[in-house]
């Protein structure tokens, strides 16, 4: 086995073990709702946070990782990510503790998530970055897809907090796996020409391709932290409002079939934008979505299964363009400059993740607490942003990737 391939094996293999608690909150929201008397917007605040340490998290991180080895950046996340699971399971009791906990294995995902793709990118060359890219996103994709049901298991079976300190000890192995088998690279040479010092991210905002697809990956991730974190809860409601009561496709497990078919979609979507140009599909993913954020808040209340079924597709639409829109940014990045651009790139993408699931809960809480109308009116607030998104993605027009067959 070749060196490179053998490190996008331990790589990807190591966000498996480390992504295996990234669903533990949201599948567990209901309940720890109801433990701790928490506001839709508490727990808004909870889900949010995670995100929004890693935003103000990534731009040091990963453009740490231009100049020194995305290595030590890595372990440095999946340690953070090892207490934070840790504490939570120990220590949380309450909106505080919570808060604060998740805050810090959101960083810990800072330091691991683009930090794992960087090591990546740096070994392939700009032809088989995509589906480098679509690996790295499956292997993410999966083991968060399956978290969700993983939680729901362990909590059921040894209780909450078993289920944070278990999810601590996969992500120590993860950390051990990198530590002792990944080898020590210094970072590519920076070029003169570029410009500008460590942090001066101008450079990656004026390249007007790698940022477009960056401005997309925000309402993308807006809208996925959206679904990824009250869809437990938005099936919970459609089940109690409508009366089901039949147990065997929980909520937790149709989120779960979600993800993992979300999954499976963006790696099809990203082979479709090989083959059919990346901006058509997209732009044909972003409208898509739209109309399923519409249609899913207006009608997944009126049945079970007809909110099961809707929601699944719409996870499917939302993956749909997930890995083509990492691969574009990456893809146009200046190589010296890599670690800077996916850094913003990952900024803006869980700004977007911090803002979704706070809108979320504030449109609930301020239509009156959870019910058909509030739930239509948090899908298609969700819409809205799409909508904005897709008019900045027709202005700014970026370019395909080489190998895209753009017609």
């Amino acid at each position: 086995m070749n060196s490179g391939l053998r490190l996008v094996l331990v790589v990807c293999a190591a966000q498996v073990f480390v992504q295996l608690g990234a669903g533990f909150w949201p599948a567990l929201l209901p309940q720890m709702m109801q433990l701790w008397q928490l506001t839709n917007s508490e727990a808004g605040w909870i889900t949010a946070i995670f995100f929004g340490t890693y935003m103000v998290s990534v731009p040091v991180l990963v453009t740490l990782t231009d100049r020194i080895d995305a290595k030590k950046v890595y372990l440095f996340g999946v340690a953070c990510t090892v207490a934070g699971h840790l504490l939570f399971g120990l220590c949380a009791d309450g909106f505080w503790s919570a808060f604060f906990t998740r805050a810090l294995a959101g960083m810990g995902w800072a330091g691991t998530y683009m930090t794992g793709l960087k090591l990546l990118a740096d070994q392939v060359d700009a032809k088989t970055m995509s589906r480098a890219v679509t690996g790295h996103a499956a292997s993410i994709g999966i083991s968060g897809a399956l978290s969700f049901l993983l939680g729901d298991v362990l909590a059921d079976q040894f209780g909450w907090r078993s289920a944070f300190v278990i999810s601590s000890v996969t992500a120590a192995i993860a950390w051990t796996m990198v530590a002792f088998a990944v080898p020590t690279r210094p970072p590519a040479p920076r070029r003169q020409a570029s410009g500008g010092g460590l942090f001066d991210f101008r450079p990656v905002v004026r390249n007007k391709s790698a940022f477009a697809y960056s401005v997309v990956y925000c309402v993308h991730t807006l809208e996925m932290s959206a679904l990824r974190g009250w869809g437990v809860a938005f099936l919970a409601f459609v089940a109690s409002y409508t009366g089901f009561a039949d147990s065997t496709l929980s909520p937790a497990l149709v989120v779960t079939i979600l993800a993992l078919l979300g999954t499976l979609t963006s790696i099809v979507g990203n082979e479709a934008s090989i083959r059919f140009g990346r901006r058509r599909l997209v732009g044909a993913a972003m409208v898509l979505s739209i109309l399923f954020a519409a249609v899913v808040g207006l009608a997944g209340p009126l049945s079970y299964w007809l909110a099961v079924v809707l929601i699944v597709v719409y996870g499917m639409v939302v993956w749909l363009d997930s890995s083509s829109v990492t691969a574009g940014a990456a893809g146009n990045a200046e190589p010296a400059r890599r670690g800077a651009t996916l850094a913003v790139h990952s900024t803006l993408g869980y700004a977007g993740g911090f803002v979704g699931p706070l809108i979320v809960g504030w449109t609930l809480d301020l239509a009156g607490g959870a019910s058909p109308f509030a739930w239509a009116i948090a899908f298609l607030v969700v819409a809205a942003f799409m909508a904005l998104g897709f008019a900045a993605f027709l202005i700014m027009r970026p370019a395909e990737l080489a190998g895209d067959r753009a017609r």
